[in-house]
């Protein structure tokens, strides 16, 4: 298997980009990034060899290979297939050092509870936008009759008794359902004996897709609309072949780009249906036209951008994980424009680096105020997460001048190729080493 990148946060490396130049042509979308890490966690439970077609070429599946190679499943990725095969022996531990980079560790740490019987792992890392609560995912493994200690920043969780039927409750005081936790519970039922429940279940495609990978492996898998989720577990769990869908949030963040320029680009074999649908009225109510081409979706700004009045929600709301892009592309409409962050109510740390370039936005709470439209110049700025590094790259393209933006290890997490992409669309960019 291919050695995980060891490159951190000390990433030094930072793109240069001078804008102004309009972009046009046609993009291919990668694999859905945060579908593929559960994906990948799902696939600890396959008894047989299990490939997963379009996997996201990204330093997150090479950190997750590595993690199932340390516990025990032989996991390979050539390209964008992400293969494994089940271990002869399981050490499930996941190591500090991997666990701690993404924001997945407790579901993958259900997935090995549930094969191995026991599993220690550290508290989640991902972005530092916001705390990684994983009060849900415990409540889970406490549900199906693991006993549970945390201690010093690490989670050990083992089953010391038969395994029974469980229920269990995704729903969180703060947000609503928790995705995450709704995969964990899912996983521990799917090898457990009998029918297990998951009252109020997250509905994101993340939740749906792995639902669908495990029923079709044989887990008996029945929605009760939002209100509950039956999970019929199963003593194998059969492998094949499944292919992970293309990104939503790539894919605005595309069009986000694009219509910034004043620009188009085609989201080739993106269908306007994968958008949710909180996503495709906000977009229209800013300017940004979606229409439905060959297959893909076709992206414009005919009349120029509109401020909104909008909030973030759970699917088929308008995605958090767009919220930072979509604030950026606000900078350029003329009026005032409220965003109402109500996922991840601090998640603001794209603000100041927006304001360097000359934007007028600010937080009240939850609220993010952005006035425009503001004549943004380049700027030397950096990212600590991975959305708010492509906010100042939708910034810069905007802007007058080269500026320099620094974060790559935060956007090679979550993008492939995205900035070979926006080159082929007529950015005029370099990626330099500092």
């Amino acid at each position: 298997m291919p050695t995980t990148d060891t490159t951190t946060t000390a990433d030094q490396r930072a793109v240069r980009i001078t804008g102004g130049r309009r972009l046009a042509g046609t993009a291919a979308v990668q694999g859905s990034k945060n579908i593929a890490l559960h994906l990948y966690a799902a696939a600890i439970l396959a008894d047989d060899p299990l490939a997963l077609a379009g996997a996201p070429e990204i330093l997150d599946t090479l950190v997750v290979a590595d993690i199932l190679h340390r516990t025990g499943t032989r996991a390979t990725v050539t390209g964008d297939e992400f293969a494994t095969r089940p271990a002869d022996s399981y050490f499930p531990v996941i190591p500090d050092d991997l666990g701690r980079r993404i924001r997945t560790t407790a579901v993958m740490g259900g997935a090995l509870l549930a094969r191995a019987g026991k599993v220690t792992f550290p508290t989640p890392g991902g972005d530092a936008f916001c705390a990684r609560y994983i009060d849900r995912h415990l409540a889970a493994m406490e549900a199906a009759g693991a006993e549970v200690e945390v201690y010093r920043g690490r989670v050990r969780a083992r089953f010391t008794g038969k395994r029974l039927p469980f229920i269990t409750d995704a729903e969180t005081r703060s947000w609503g359902p928790s995705l995450g936790a709704t995969v964990t519970a899912m996983l521990l039922a799917a090898r457990t004996p009998g029918t297990s429940a998951i009252l109020n279940p997250s509905v994101e495609p993340e939740v749906t897709h792995t639902a669908a990978l495990l029923s079709q492996a044989g887990v008996g898998i029945e929605w009760r609309g939002r209100t509950a989720l039956n999970v019929t577990g199963t003593d194998r769990i059969r492998g094949g072949v499944f292919t992970v869908p293309p990104d939503r949030l790539e894919a605005a963040t595309l069009a986000l780009a694009a219509a910034i320029t004043g620009g188009t680009v085609h989201l080739d074999a993106f269908p306007l249906a994968a958008f949710p649908d909180g996503l495709v009225s906000v977009f229209a109510d800013a300017g940004i036209q979606l229409d439905p081409l060959d297959g893909g979706t076709a992206v414009s700004l005919p009349a120029g951008p509109r401020p909104v009045q909008m909030a973030t929600g759970p699917h088929p709301g308008f995605p958090t994980d767009v919220q930072p892009q979509l604030t950026a592309f606000l900078t350029q409409a003329e009026g005032t424009s409220r965003i109402d962050e109500r996922i991840y109510t601090q998640r603001d740390t794209h603000l100041s680096a927006l304001a360097a370039f000359g934007a007028a936005v600010n937080a009240t709470g939850s609220v993010i105020t952005v006035r425009g439209r503001s004549a943004l110049t380049g700027a030397g700025v950096a990212g600590e997460d991975i959305r708010a590094v492509t906010a100042l790259v939708i910034a810069a393209l905007a802007a007058e001048g080269t500026s320099t933006i620094r974060g790559m290890y935060h956007l090679r997490r979550g993008y492939g190729s995205l900035l070979p992409k926006l080159a082929a669309l007529g950015a005029d960019l370099t990626i330099d080493q500092e």
